[in-house]
């Protein structure tokens, strides 16, 4: 696929989308001046009136909207760990041993390469055997990336670093950010009904009290009803809309994840295994649905009017286009008698030992190592597990205060200038004035 092209378009739709979601709210707030209007007999007065009266009415809503949704909105920026923790998340410690959580930290802490972003805290949501995961953050700084349990066990490394890349789309392209947003514009057209609400109740008590039906109070009650009307209907539209934003931004995602990995192959299989599975993505967790637009897949079963992702067809197909829906009827059923095991694949294709071997000592200081250039060449690209234990041995060299400094976005570029600093006191003293 043509990454850059599909993100490009996938961009352009949803910022169309979001702009629809701005008009609808300008159309409820001109309702609501209409129905003011006509309560107050507005339109019989003159034209200068008429004017003021809605240009109130409309401040008076705008504001209403606008400070409930920047309420709403602050109560939602908490960092992503606080998402992982409530769902159940169990943190992934940088020093730890167990096998699959250390492929786990090493496909994200490439994918944070990749992406140019620092390294997010990860964890296991440990209760869920769906195939998932899901990024959460108000921005890189403060996120947080966490795959299920099914996850780790259903993928190899090729579809986990696929599913990690999705999920890193979804911080770099700031889509926690819009979908905070989007849900505080939400609350806060809801907020008009309960408004409403208020009113009419407020209305009906003092139409009952007064015997003046021209009094301001048994106007209430009609504009309470109009805003209630508002509201919801606004609500409606708008969780429409957020569901089609959230569905063109999980192409996005894919198109990054593509961009990010360099082959559609990884996440296209991770997709194919949750179709081809009874588990499929689904959480177990009460707040799957509250989460549903921050995850990998879909965590529950939505209406396709209100479904936070794209059709699982549809997002292969975009991935692979020549792909048959069948395949996913035959992998469901191989799947049932024997269900995949990611790291019984990464054994098969050399990414993972069958037994793990002592890691190879490092040379002595000074000691010469033979690198022929072909043998070189040849392992561009193609890493064997072999290489994989070289590189760990190597890593477990380093002092833990310059390695901590080397896995940092601020401080890796000083560690890079110091290594590269010549031995000779003069040219070094030359390169410390160049820098």
């Amino acid at each position: 696929m043509n990454f850059f092209e599909r993100q490009n378009q996938v961009r352009r739709l949803s910022w169309r989308l979001v702009a629809l979601f701005a008009l609808a709210v300008v159309c409820i707030v001109l309702a609501v001046d209409v129905v003011v209007a006509v309560v107050f007999g507005a339109f019989d007065k003159p034209l200068p009136e008429l004017i003021l009266l809605m240009a109130i009415t409309s401040l008076v809503t705008a504001a209403v909207i606008g400070v409930a949704s920047l309420v709403r909105t602050a109560t939602l920026r908490g960092g992503g760990a606080t998402v992982a923790l409530e769902l159940g998340g169990v943190h992934v410690p940088e020093d730890t041993t167990d096998l699959q959580l250390r492929r786990l930290r090493n496909v994200v802490e490439e994918i944070a390469i990749a992406s140019g972003v620092p390294v997010p805290q990860v964890y296991v949501l440990e209760r869920e055997k769906g195939i998932n995961a899901f990024a959460a953050g108000w921005s890189p700084s403060d996120a947080a990336v966490a795959v299920t349990r099914g996850a780790l066990d259903r993928l190899n490394r090729d579809e986990l670093q696929g599913v990690i890349a999705h999920e890193f789309s979804h911080v770099v392209n700031g889509d926690m950010r819009l979908n905070i947003r989007l849900i505080g514009l939400l609350f806060g057209i809801l907020f008009l009904a309960v408004i409403g609400r208020t009113m009419v109740n407020a209305g009906v008590i003092g139409g009952g009290r007064s015997r003046d039906r021209d009094s301001a109070a048994n106007a209430l009650p009609l504009i309470g009803l109009a805003m209630i009307a508002a509201g919801f209907i606004g609500v409606l539209i708008g969780r429409l809309i957020k569901a089609s934003v959230s569905r063109q931004r999980e192409y996005l995602a894919d198109a990054s994840a593509v961009q990010y990995t360099r082959q559609p192959s990884g996440i296209a299989g991770a997709l194919k295994k949750i179709g081809g599975l009874a588990d499929g993505s689904r959480l177990a967790s009460p707040r799957a649905e509250e989460v549903g637009h921050l995850l990998f897949g879909p965590g529950t079963r939505l209406t396709s009017l209100f479904a936070t992702h794209p059709p699982l067809v549809d997002r292969i197909r975009a991935l692979e286009p020549d792909f048959d829906p069948a395949e996913l009827s035959e992998l469901a059923r191989r799947w049932a008698v024997e269900p995949p095991s990611g790291m019984q694949e990464d054994i098969a294709l050399g990414l993972a030992p069958p037994a793990a071997p002592p890691a190879a000592p490092p040379p002595a200081a000074g000691a010469a190592v033979p690198l022929p250039p072909a043998e070189v060449v040849d392992r561009v690209a193609a890493p064997t597990f072999a290489a994989f234990r070289r590189a760990e041995s190597l890593i477990a060299e380093i002092p833990p205060d310059v390695l901590a400094r080397a896995r940092r976005a601020d401080t890796v570029a000083s560690v890079l200038y110091g290594l590269l600093l010549a031995a000779d006191p003069p040219a070094r003293a030359s390169q410390r004035a160049i820098l």
